[in-house]
């Protein structure tokens, strides 16, 4: 049991948007100021992200944070002990327990901060993340810009001819759209 005069700050906070929108960019943010603030942060990425780094969250202009690579949602439960802020990075690589998973860690009075695409390369929902804005306190959409007009993107157009669902890569691979060029390259 709490007593009154203590703060319970569990809420989730959602970061989307497409690829180059700075997502864990603004995940790094976020936890310089909570470590600034001295709370005790932990943060979680799919061990399949090995872009950047096997080990580190790494963002696109190359910001690196230590992190725990793990194969589950699950995974988090038992690995994010004594902590008062949870962050996640690449939330759409994981599976629908996410959602409980970010629920439970709330529950119990922890930040949870997850940053993911919200859209697959076809414009379509990605994974969790639905599900994961349904139950957020705060979701902030950032945007890229189109490389091809120059407005604000949010579409992230694979330049491959692969079908995967999960196609790791960067700018070889990606560039970001905006609703128009998007629909226009997909007639």
């Amino acid at each position: 049991m709490f007593l009154e005069t203590q703060k319970w700050n569990g809420r989730i906070e959602v970061i989307c948007g497409s690829m180059f929108s700075g997502k864990t960019e603004e995940l790094l943010r976020r936890l310089k100021r909570a470590r600034f603030a001295n709370q005790r942060v932990e943060i979680f990425k799919p061990r399949i992200d090995v872009r950047y780094s096997t080990d580190d969250v790494v963002s696109h202009d190359s910001h690196s944070y230590p992190s725990t690579p793990v194969d589950s949602a699950e995974s988090i439960l038992l690995l994010a002990t004594n902590v008062d802020v949870v962050a996640i990075d690449e939330a759409q690589f994981f599976d629908q327990n996410l959602v409980r998973v970010c629920q439970i860690l709330a529950n119990n009075g922890i930040r949870v901060i997850v940053a993911g695409l919200d859209m697959d390369y076809q414009g379509n929902p990605f994974g969790p993340m639905p599900q994961l804005m349904a139950v957020a306190e705060h979701i902030v959409k950032v945007h890229a810009i189109c490389v091809r007009c120059g407005d604000p993107a949010q579409y992230s157009h694979r330049l491959s001819d692969s079908t995967r669902l999960v196609e790791l890569g960067e700018k070889d691979i990606y560039e970001p759209l905006c609703r128009h060029c998007f629909n226009q390259i997909k007639k």
